[in-house]
């Protein structure tokens, strides 16, 4: 039998009779069977329509959930109480208890279905000021530890029932194949039996075992695996790309560790915003539907990503009936679900959406909840371990995740066997991430892109720096700490701390396996120590393997750390002795992702899956090739103009609007017949910025264009903001308008008021949601001119950089 396809896609073709089957290990229930047929038969079409509907806690109130008897709630990357990211975990509770008494409301004649609450909870519950944050998943893989992975997954799970949460969208057992995805770091291993491996046991650690007892009654939650499927395998490793192989390899590789899954008994699986050949997974019937559901026998309930049904054939994000009736039980409509219920409201009155396949749905829903223990479990603050902010960073928890840090790490180069160093010497720390514990943490980490947040927001935290200190003044040594690796007595030592930033999907992708050219300064601060005859430990701070042979070579031992979370101190237990001068922890971390030669991502490998020194090991590494097989380094993706200039395909155009256009390539300059003067200032670097001063007396336009459109539609799809760096000379008195361009007449403009009141002589990154400039018509699939600044009056401001990002100092509304 060959499966029905996705959009016409004949590429896109299941055949289900070659997939394994799972072992669900939920029997049928007829007395479960019985409550799902009678609270079905009781609710209205427009109680079945909420159910399958899940809103964002930042576009959602407790009421909106009472009145459109939603089924489900998140909080996204950003999302939290009163939008306040780092919100007290009670007000989260308080939170979750309003949106469950609006569920169970009965005035009226109701229908009760108490509502779950969704959290990305990837490691840890890292949405929460306090909470223990583990090591990142690939951090987990290099382990290879299938019990602790089960007691980090407990963890959890307690952490979560304490802020009265009962659903992680976690574990993520997507399998990479490509380290240019920006989301390779939420993965275990490149090796699909490794995932396999981990999966059961994680599942087991979130949600207990399989019985017959409501998993909310020990301290457990319900788990969601993620992103079905082949979220891994995309081409070029693009974030919400196109998986472009074979079905045999999407099942081997991609599909293996749903097996696993759907035998632990995973009660949600959150479908991929990424395609198969072409065809969207959200809305493949094929897949969805007589695989997952009918061949592998999963017995739980498919919720979509963040908006994705939009991206399917003939979607938009407020209206996709294909996604239903493909299989998907739940939408994750975050700031679209009051359309979306609409359209789903009148699709299912109409036939559109055969009532048959919404009660299915709302059934399965429904058979969730009721193996929770939803129904019975009253009032998210009445629950067992709710409010016990205690469990948030305890000290077993804090102790089992720098354990998970210690067999994390991976020893690549240790000549001379110089590791593990004697805490009792004089150790210099240096390098730009020692002492910065959002760093180690990465993405989805109390934001969504985990990206500019201090120290003072992880209290009970331990940064490398502090664990380097606590072991050094232990045992009575010295340390200094210096980024920039300068000193007055010679070290015995030094430890210099490098690495990626933190990033998640859209912002973390790359165009070649190597280090942004802004992280590469501890590179000359290595050669410089290594010059003067000091012995140079690094430790490298990643989510994905990268081409790093200059570093290597720079280094007498070379220790990656992943991204290692909350608990530096394990970094620290594994690069000293004790004060005894004995090993205390041995190396035991090994790659489970293969180690780039070069910065291609199709070229040959320097390590491959399973290597991983001691400090027992006597092999010397010698240099390395330091040539990374690909042309340019790489650079910022969404970047538009940085230090005053544009960058590489970019332009910078100063005009009237209509003929008379200047193109700005050198400084000073002159356009619209000297009406605006640019010239360049300096910002961060000498000549950083280009100062644009117009008497007015008509229109002026500035903006970057280029002649090869881009699209951006990912990016809009969420919280991504187009940035701009600037400072106001004098005030503007005359309003001043923003737009995208996407070709002649088509754009979509906004005149944020605020943009006009920034303050005077001030330099800030003011960020415009790029959703603004879609919803004003801008076709952001096509732009040739993503920054336009226009305004009809006399302006004086200075631009130092125009990029994409999710960061700003000021964040402007959609006027």
């Amino acid at each position: 039998m060959v499966a029905a396809i996705a959009d016409d896609n004949p590429a896109a073709t299941v055949h289900p009779e070659i997939w394994p089957r799972a072992d669900w290990p939920y029997p049928v229930d007829a007395s479960v069977e019985t409550r799902i047929d009678a609270i079905i038969a009781r609710m209205t079409v427009e109680e079945k329509v909420g159910q399958v509907i899940q809103a964002d806690i930042a576009s959602v109130t407790p009421e909106d959930a009472r009145r459109y008897h939603l089924g489900s709630i998140l909080n996204g990357g950003n999302s939290a109480p009163g939008n306040d990211e780092f919100a007290a975990p009670e007000k989260w509770l308080a939170l979750a208890d309003a949106f469950y008494d609006a569920s169970v409301d009965t005035s009226g004649g109701r229908t009760a279905v108490p509502i779950i609450w969704g959290t990305d909870a990837v490691h840890g519950h890292s949405n929460i000021v306090g909470a223990t944050i583990f090591p990142h998943n690939v951090g987990l893989g290099a382990m290879h530890d299938a019990d602790l992975v089960q007691q980090i997954a407990e963890a959890t799970a307690l952490e979560l029932r304490s802020t009265g949460m009962e659903w992680t969208f976690a574990p993520t057992i997507t399998v990479p194949q490509d380290g240019r995805w920006g989301r390779a770091y939420e993965g275990y291993s490149q090796d699909p039996a490794l995932v396999a491996s981990y999966v059961e046991r994680f599942i087991e650690g979130l949600q207990g075992q399989p019985s017959d007892r409501p998993i909310l009654s020990g301290p457990h939650v319900l788990a969601s695996t993620k992103h079905f499927l082949a979220d891994g395998g995309t081409d070029e490793g693009r974030d919400q790309g196109d998986a472009r192989i074979s079905e045999t390899e999407l099942r081997d590789i991609h599909g293996t560790p749903y097996v696993s899954a759907i035998n632990a008994g995973v009660q949600t699986i959150m479908a991929s915003f990424s395609s198969w050949n072409g065809a969207k997974i959200t809305g493949h019937k094929g897949l969805l539907t007589d695989v997952l559901k009918q061949r592998m026998r999963f017995g739980g309930f498919i919720v979509s990503d963040w908006n994705a049904h939009g991206q399917i054939s003939g979607c938009t994000n407020t209206s996709c009936p294909q996604a239903i009736n493909a299989g998907l039980d739940m939408y994750m409509a975050p700031d679209t679900w009051k359309p979306m219920y609409e359209s789903l409201l009148a699709q299912a009155k109409s036939g559109i959406v055969p009532m048959e396949r919404l009660e299915d749905a709302v059934a399965n829903i429904l058979r969730v909840k009721i193996r929770a223990g939803l129904f019975e479990a009253g009032r998210p603050s009445s629950r067992p371990f709710s409010g016990r902010f205690e469990l948030l960073g305890s000290a077993d928890h804090r102790a089992l995740a720098r354990e998970a840090v210690r067999k994390s790490l991976v020893l690549m180069k240790n000549n001379k066997q110089i590791l593990p160093l004697d805490p009792r010497s004089h150790i210099l720390v240096a390098g730009d991430g020692a002492d910065d514990i959002g760093r180690a943490s990465g993405g989805w980490t109390l934001t969504w892109q985990g990206t500019g947040i201090g120290n003072d927001k992880f209290p009970g935290a331990t940064s490398i720096l502090q664990g380097i200190e606590d072991a050094v003044s232990a045992a009575n040594g010295t340390l200094r700490h210096a980024p920039d690796g300068s000193f007055e007595k010679k070290p015995d030592a030094a430890i210099v701390i490098f690495g990626e930033t933190p990033y998640a999907e859209f912002q973390g992708d790359l165009k070649t396996l190597q280090l942004k050219p802004e992280l590469k300064g501890p590179l000359a601060t290595m050669r410089k120590l290594q010059a003067q005859d000091i012995p140079v430990v690094a430790v490298f701070l990643t989510g994905r393997p990268l081409w790093t042979n200059e570093e290597i070579n720079a280094s007498d031992a070379f220790v990656t750390a992943w991204l290692p979370g909350s608990e530096g101190g394990g970094v620290a237990d594994v690069l000293f002795r004790d004060k005894y001068g004995k090993v205390a922890h041995e190396f035991t971390g090994k790659l489970s992702f293969s180690w780039p030669m070069t910065a291609d991502a199709k070229g040959p490998r320097l390590f491959e899956l399973g290597y991983g020194l001691n400090s027992a090991s006597r092999s010397d590494l010698d240099m390395l090739p330091e040539d990374s097989g690909v042309v340019g380094q790489e650079s910022s993706a969404g970047t538009f103009f940085d230090k005053g200039l544009p960058t590489a395909s970019w332009s910078l155009l100063v005009s009237d609007g209509q003929s008379d256009r200047t193109r700005i390539t050198t400084t000073p300059a002159e356009a619209i017949g000297g009406r605006v003067q640019i010239k360049a200032v300096d910002h961060l670097t000498q000549e950083g910025a280009r100062q644009f001063t117009s008497s007015g007396n008509g229109p002026t336009l500035i903006e970057l264009v280029t002649h090869a459109p881009i699209d951006i539609s990912r990016e809009t799809n969420g919280d991504v903001l187009l940035l701009v760096t600037m400072r106001y000379e004098q005030q503007s008195s005359a309003p001043i308008k923003l737009s995208m361009r996407c070709g002649e007449g088509c754009g979509g403009q906004i005149a944020p008021a605020a943009l006009s009141a920034l303050e005077v002589g001030t330099w800030q990154t003011v960020g415009v949601p790029i959703k603004c400039f879609a919803a004003a018509g801008a076709d952001v699939s096509k732009l040739d001119a993503p920054f336009q600044i226009a305004t009809t009056g006399p302006i004086d401001f200075s631009l130092s950089r125009v990029a994409l990002g999710t960061v700003a100092d000021t964040i402007l509304g959609c006027e």
